[in-house]
């Protein structure tokens, strides 16, 4: 069972709080996340936001198996993170897929997400995204488990909040936008060189991150030209 470290979380808290804001809100989002998944040793974690049409949808997430959470809440309309989002409280399951909650979505879950969990995070007067983690197997979740969840939430918050300060909320919205089509075109070719290939997800997108840094090129910048159409503009 995950036991939280309280000097461990505030080390980490401290250390995400003082990082550069120079790097770019989202690249600031995707450190906090990970460290989210190294810290607490989860199977993994993710940041979702909502679009124009109030979907969730993954800007960061740690690996491939965690991806199976936002296309199937997506097909069938709820789970435990789009319920964090619309009751703006923490949700957790000791096992989504046999939770009486959503019962349609274990056929369309990878099968290493078992336990979940998810909090939201907002901004102004209420949600706009969940910060999700999730195990490989049952789990009962501690109230330890979703005050840290929420710690990094908050801070979370704090970024964006610093990024609506320093610009347009509409400029904010336009970068977060950006980031989820940027992330829509890899996922393209990844399907399509595991397609052409005959190769797992994993080995799509570690041979497509190799060419682009052995490149010194964006990976969506690679993915584009693979697909044969231009990359979102930066």
């Amino acid at each position: 069972m995950t036991r939280i470290d309280p000097e461990a979380l505030v080390a980490s808290l401290r250390g995400v709080q003082k990082a550069s804001e120079a790097t770019g809100v989202v690249h600031h989002l995707e450190r906090i996340v990970r460290v989210v998944d190294r810290l607490f040793g989860y199977a993994g974690a993710g940041l979702m936001f909502a679009d124009e049409g109030k979907a969730l949808r993954y800007l960061v997430t740690t690996d491939e198996a965690g991806k199976s959470l936002e296309h199937a809440q997506a097909a069938v309309g709820h789970g435990p993170c789009v319920s964090a989002f619309f009751t703006n409280a923490a949700v957790t399951t000791r096992d989504v897929q046999a939770d009486e909650r959503w019962p349609d979505l274990a056929e369309l879950l990878h099968p290493s997400v078992r336990a979940v969990a998810g909090v939201p995070v907002r901004l102004g007067d209420g949600p706009v995204g969940t910060l999700n983690v999730y195990q490989a197997e049952p789990h009962e979740w501690e109230e330890s488990d979703t005050q840290a969840l929420l710690a990094y939430a908050h801070v979370i918050e704090e970024v964006l909040a610093a990024a609506v300060k320093a610009e347009e909320k509409s400029a904010l919205a336009d970068q977060l936008q950006y980031a989820l089509d940027y992330r829509i075109v890899i996922e393209r070719a990844i399907g399509y060189l595991m397609g052409k290939h005959d190769l797992t997800a994993a080995q799509a997108f570690t041979g497509l991150r190799k060419r682009a840094r052995d490149s010194r090129r964006r990976v969506a910048d690679l993915a584009a030209e693979i697909l044969g159409e231009q990359a979102p503009p930066g």
